[in-house]
């Protein structure tokens, strides 16, 4: 099945995805940093580590690889659990367990899974097109410092006769001072330049590649937008007028999903478990939403919502005007 290329797409994500049973990959931000030694800048990267202990199902893979692959959660879990009994097998013989683009597994004498994670993949989506580099200290003040020495070890003297012919000399010095530095700004600027062009093109042809990733996979987010509680106040001649016309305009939304096929399910679920479901369009971001049911009246829509969310909490209300 490929449980890793579902993981590695999450990473890019979230912070903590967990593998039922197995243990949980965990992300954390790290600052760009210069390396003085050899004058190396690295950009900003999550890391990536393991935590054995984080087991539990918060339904986060599994939802996603089951929305991928177009199939239910209860089969998709199914099939979690027997690629997990894989990779265990694996450990328990003492081999590594390698996952593409995420890093290697392998167990301790003590039986703790020890993870080494992979370098060469930066999770951190604000540095795509970012890559390490070397760049060159400037000398401006090397070479200052370079020339005074010079000076302190064969000074020049001057004869009291030929002092005031030889008086131009010093600005002659300084102009080489300054000329010497501007010989190491430019060169340092053309370098600066040219190494610029080389980050912008490697951060475009990233930036497709990552613009092409994304088209390709399905993303969604489980944790619906919660708005924050308002008192509607409608008047005794507006809502009677809505009453008449039979318009259900108060929505009770039970999710938003990608696909057409997923929410049809949705309703079929919803109407098992008693309620009045019904499909009511997509959202600005192109969602089919599902709603448990939905009232022409602005009370009885308020009642029904907190009944609802005694055990759905995620239930949230949708009025159109």
């Amino acid at each position: 099945m490929g449980l890793e290329h579902y993981i590695k797409d999450l990473l890019y994500r979230y912070n903590c995805v967990i593998v039922p049973g197995f243990g949980a990959f965990l992300t954390q931000e790290k600052s760009a940093i210069i390396q003085e030694g050899t004058n190396t800048f690295y950009p900003p990267t999550k890391t990536v580590s393991f935590n054995q202990q984080l087991v539990s199902n918060d339904g986060l893979l599994v939802s996603y690889a089951a929305e991928a692959q177009n199939i239910s959660f209860e089969e998709m879990l199914k099939q979690t659990k027997e690629e997990v009994a894989e990779w265990e097998a694996v450990l328990q013989k003492g081999e590594y367990l390698k996952l593409s683009e995420i890093g290697s597994l392998s167990t301790n004498a003590e039986g703790k899974i020890q993870f080494q994670p992979i370098g060469s993949v930066n999770y951190l989506t604000s540095s795509f097109g970012m890559t390490s580099f070397v760049s060159a200290p400037v000398t401006r003040e090397i070479l200052k410092t370079e020339v005074s020495e010079m000076e302190e070890k064969m000074p020049i003297t001057f004869t009291p006769e030929k002092r005031e012919g030889l008086g131009v000399r010093p600005y002659l010095k300084y102009a080489a001072v300054v000329l010497l530095a501007l010989t190491a700004g430019f060169a340092g600027y053309k370098y600066y330049q040219t190494d610029q062009a080389n980050q912008q093109l490697a951060r475009e042809e990233a930036q497709e590649l990552v613009s092409k990733r994304i088209q390709e996979a399905t993303f969604f987010d489980t944790k619906p937008l919660e708005l924050p509680a308002i008192t509607l106040k409608t008047s005794k001649k507006t809502t009677a007028t809505k009453v008449e016309s039979g318009q259900k305009v108060h929505h009770i939304i039970a999710g938003a999903f990608r696909y057409r096929t997923n929410a049809d399910r949705k309703i079929a679920q919803l109407k098992n478990q008693g309620y009045n479901p019904s499909y009511i369009g997509t959202n600005p971001f192109g969602l089919y939403m599902v709603a448990y049911d939905s009232f022409t009246d602005t009370d009885k829509a308020l009642v029904a919502l907190r009944e609802i969310k005694l055990t759905q909490k995620d239930a949230w209300l949708k009025s159109v005007k």
